[in-house]
């Protein structure tokens, strides 16, 4: 089995009627849109978001929830999809997990507006049912993920990214959402807000980790889902780029950044780079950073009794730092 199908087994049940509700909460009058929300259910991924808001509330209520843990879930995905089709548009992608994009199919007026349709029945789908408190949770993480993407784009001209900066970048751009599920999760079955902010904490952790692993995978020869060296060549200033800069000497780092800024599409040049950094300690030092973020969310678990709702999160956090793609 699976590494995700067996973190998914406490869930299985509620996780099969949720595929069904998130389904129904697309639903419109108009068949073109019903057409395109059938295919982005028809390409669903790991599903990594729901399977957190879900576990989450049975682990922090030992194992019970309702149909707000639900709508919880619900207001994730279609958030977090309307945010995906609107970043197809935003960077011309043709794919999405392996599936050609809504862009690529019904090009990018009608993408656009199928974003914001699905934005506004996750919105609606909170307020027609008085969440407000699951709406303010998403909302957050919306809003952060948007300023996560300009502060990189606005830093990628320069690449001056400090690792304080890089940090509150993937923070914002990727933990946000992760953390809004396990919050969302906690706070659908009533927890109180310091359990919804320690849940919060714990997501934005596993967030953080699942991003530097990401980082990590730009610099490995196995053969995984993106090609080696992609982050160089996008000119993306990940961690083991970035302590590499901060800890060589003037010359080579005017090598470095010449090599990002004027070489990126130079095959030989890039692995010159990719050899650099890990001879100089880029990859060591962000895998120990990475396992830090992974000790984090561990002890928050520790607070929590056994359960297999526990064990299943705890089988994530493992899964997010060993995953192969």
């Amino acid at each position: 089995m699976k590494p995700v199908e067996l973190i998914k087994l406490p869930i299985k049940k509620e996780m099969e009627l949720f595929e069904k509700k998130f389904k129904d909460s697309m639903l419109s009058k108009v068949p073109l849109l019903n057409r395109i929300t059938y295919y982005i259910v028809r390409r669903k991924g790991k599903q990594m978001r729901p399977m957190f808001v879900f576990l989450v509330a049975k682990m922090v209520s030992e194992g019970g929830f309702d149909e707000r843990t639900y709508r919880g879930a619900s207001v994730v995905e279609l958030i977090h999809t309307a945010t995906l089709v609107h970043d197809d548009v935003v960077d011309d992608s043709n794919r999405r997990r392996g599936f050609f994009s809504i862009n690529a199919l019904w090009k990018n007026k009608i993408a656009v507006l199928v974003g914001d349709f699905l934005l506004s029945k996750g919105l609606l789908l909170s307020i027609d049912n008085e969440d407000f408190d699951l709406l303010k949770l998403i909302s957050i993480a919306v809003r952060e993920m948007s300023e996560g993407e300009l502060l990189q784009i606005e830093k990628a001209r320069k690449l001056d990214i400090t690792e304080d900066i890089y940090f509150d970048i993937i923070r914002q751009k990727t933990a946000t959402l992760i953390a809004a599920c396990c919050g969302i999760g906690a706070a659908s079955v009533g927890a109180s807000n310091e359990t919804v902010q320690q849940m919060r904490k714990f997501g934005e952790y596993i967030g953080i980790a699942f991003q530097i692993k990401d980082d990590l995978f730009d610099y490995t020869d196995e053969k995984i889902g993106k090609p080696t060296g992609i982050d160089i060549k996008e000119q993306k200033m990940t961690l083991p780029l970035i302590y590499t800069l901060n800890n060589c000497s003037k010359k080579e780092k005017s090598w470095i950044i010449n090599s990002v800024k004027k070489y990126n599409k130079d095959k030989k040049r890039v692995k010159e780079v990719i050899a650099f950094v890990k001879e100089n300690g880029g990859i060591d030092y962000t895998i120990a950073k990475m396992n830090d973020y992974k000790n984090k969310a561990l002890s928050i678990l520790e607070t929590y009794p056994d359960s297999p709702y526990k064990s299943s999160l705890l089988q994530m956090i493992d899964y997010v730092v060993e995953r192969k793609v």
